[in-house]
């Protein structure tokens, strides 16, 4: 069964920086279309980042030249590098993973910006 577990959130200063992990089980290594997205209290789920299967990384515009995502195949691991970080960035964040018809979650890693 396909699980994902983030880890690396936490409470940091406006400007600070933390990187966010979330290592997939469950299913062969190789490549696999992953994305990050966050959840603010009292607003929707937002996508903030996704990675192809190609290694084509997309970013929502508020997080264009502050946010890198990466993924190591070999070890099914995607990261979030989240750089200048601001108050608006507070959220819960999700990682999520597609594989055939499904949508896998992790249960999530909270931001807290202050």
């Amino acid at each position: 069964q396909v699980q994902l577990v983030e880890s690396g959130g936490g409470s940091v200063q406006a400007g600070g920086s933390l990187r966010l992990s979330c290592a997939a089980s469950g299913l062969s290594r190789g490549y696999y279309w992953m994305a990050w997205f966050r959840k603010a209290t009292g607003k929707e789920r937002e996508m903030v980042a996704s990675i192809e299967t190609t290694g084509r990384t997309n970013y929502r515009d508020s997080a264009k030249g502050r946010f890198t995502i990466s993924k190591d195949n070999a070890k099914n691991t995607l990261y979030l590098q989240m750089n200048s970080l601001k108050p608006e960035d507070t959220a819960m964040y999700y990682c999520a993973l597609d594989y055939g018809l499904v949508r896998y979650w992790g249960q999530g890693t909270q931001v807290t910006v202050s």
